[in-house]
């Protein structure tokens, strides 16, 4: 039996270089006052040797985890991974966020959280206390919840807060998808086709996002001289139940909105299933424009138009500025929140309205 090629650790690289443990993950950790020269030689060690670094010898250098730790909803996450309907916001999630920590030679790991379990402090702490993250990132409903964000300050732990604007005081970075701008484009799309009954589908409203997606309906109906009343508006949960009791109503309405906007892929679903069983078709007597753009958004009859979020795009900026905080690099402070905005997929749910 061959022998198994032994693994290339720390001490090999600083063996080769002539250098101690420490030097080596004072370079891997590119700590201030190691010289060109010794940078140098240690890094001429690892690229001859192969030596890829583990998060323990990182560890060697310093206070630092070199984990990013990502906390996202559990009962919503669960749900959606049992249901396999290609709910794709915790894998644009990971992609975005594990491929730039990858860059910055950190890790990420996620932590699913009930916000609204009485517990959440004592369940979050644990988690912290274990993996004693460098960052934080919380994704909605938690990066409004009072208590997540004040446990984080007690450990001084930075945070990025993905779905906030930071308006509260409640710290972090604040970081937007611009879900105002979003619902502004579905609107504007569906105006120049020629609708003036343009129905909406709200989020809930523990998810601050779901304000903003309102205010954006309503800025850009009014620009458009189109009446925003409460008849056109509906509010959903997120899950196809939801949104099914949200198109139903406004279907029911008269006059009939020519068109809608359901503020995720799911409800949007449920708004097809609808308009079908009413005898109506899309886009002929009723075009519909959904959010999220998931995988599976594609593959519905007609394919949906659709706002897609920068979810991986979002978590990518929120891991490279909680690792320069980290650093303490010295650029000038980003004016918060950061907004990285979505864009309007156009496909076979929406067309012209009947004159």
């Amino acid at each position: 039996m061959a022998q198994r090629k032994q693994a290339v650790t720390i001490k090999h690289v600083a063996r080769d270089a002539g250098v101690s443990l420490q030097t080596v993950s004072r370079v891997m950790n590119n700590v201030p006052n190691v010289s060109p020269e010794m940078k140098r030689r240690v890094q001429a060690s690892i690229d001859r040797l192969g030596y890829v670094p583990s998060i323990a010898a990182q560890r060697m250098g310093g206070s630092r985890s070199y984990i990013i730790l990502a906390i996202n909803d559990r009962e919503r996450t669960i749900a959606d991974w049992q249901l396999r309907q290609g709910t794709d916001w915790v894998d644009q999630m990971l992609l975005g966020g594990m491929t730039k920590c990858a860059e910055h030679g950190y890790r990420m790991l996620i932590e699913l959280v009930d916000t609204h379990n009485d517990h959440v402090e004592r369940e979050l702490g644990a988690a912290l206390t274990a993996l004693q993250p460098d960052g934080v990132i919380i994704t909605p409903p938690h990066s409004d919840n009072p208590q997540i964000l004040a446990l984080l300050q007690a450990r001084a732990i930075p945070f990025a807060r993905i779905g906030s604007t930071g308006a509260d005081g409640l710290g972090g970075i604040a970081l937007t998808m611009d879900d105002e701008g979003s619902a502004r484009l579905a609107v504007r799309h569906l105006a120049e086709l020629g609708h003036r009954q343009i129905g909406f589908i709200a989020g809930p409203a523990d998810y601050q996002l779901s304000g903003w997606r309102v205010d954006g309906w309503r800025a850009e109906m009014a620009l458009h001289g189109l009446d925003a009343a409460d008849s056109l508006l509906e509010t959903g949960d997120f899950t196809f139940e939801g949104g099914t009791r949200a198109a139903r109503a406004l279907l029911a309405c008269e006059p009939r909105p020519t068109a809608i906007i359901a503020s995720n892929d799911q409800m949007a679903f449920a708004t097809l299933e609808v308009a079908s069983a009413l005898g109506l078709d899309v886009p002929g007597d009723l075009s519909l424009v959904s959010f999220d753009n998931t995988p599976m958004a594609r593959f519905t009859r007609p394919s949906l138009t659709a706002i897609d979020q920068p979810v991986a795009e979002t978590a990518a900026r929120a891991v490279d500025l909680l690792i320069s905080q980290q650093r303490g690099d010295d650029a000038d402070p980003v004016p918060m929140p950061i907004n990285v905005s979505g864009s309007l997929v156009v496909r076979g749910s929406t067309a012209a309205a009947k004159s």
